[in-house]
């Protein structure tokens, strides 16, 4: 498998990821509205016992929000370096195409009908 190949297969995999993600990003926003909705109906001031335990309450609640977030850029950083990994592989290729690694094909030769 060439080089290309391979930076096309990383690309195809960031593209797959990025969807896959996407549709957790969707189930997790509808998991979120059915917790507030419940959050909202259950977790008040009247129904514990102390202070303390609502508060604790909340936290926990907190807690795993937070969780959710830094899972979600910890894979969008990795997703970054991916990216980055071929686009550097574009840039230090040096052919000459403005990093674009030949995307457009081979150009032509302005030079050429001159002489």
């Amino acid at each position: 498998m060439s080089r290309e190949q391979a930076f096309l297969r990383v690309l195809d995999s960031s593209a797959n990821l990025q969807s896959n993600m996407a549709l957790i990003l969707e189930a997790k926003a509808v998991e979120a509205e059915k917790v507030r909705n419940w959050i909202c109906n259950h977790v008040r001031s009247d129904a514990f016992t102390s202070q303390q335990l609502l508060v604790k309450e909340t936290m926990d609640i907190h807690d795993q929000m937070i969780e959710v977030i830094e899972g979600l850029s910890k894979l969008g950083q990795g997703m970054c370096s991916m990216l980055k990994v071929v686009l550097r592989h574009d840039v230090e290729s040096g052919d000459g195409m403005d990093g674009m690694g030949g995307l457009f094909g081979d150009g032509f030769d302005m030079e050429a009908g001159d002489k």
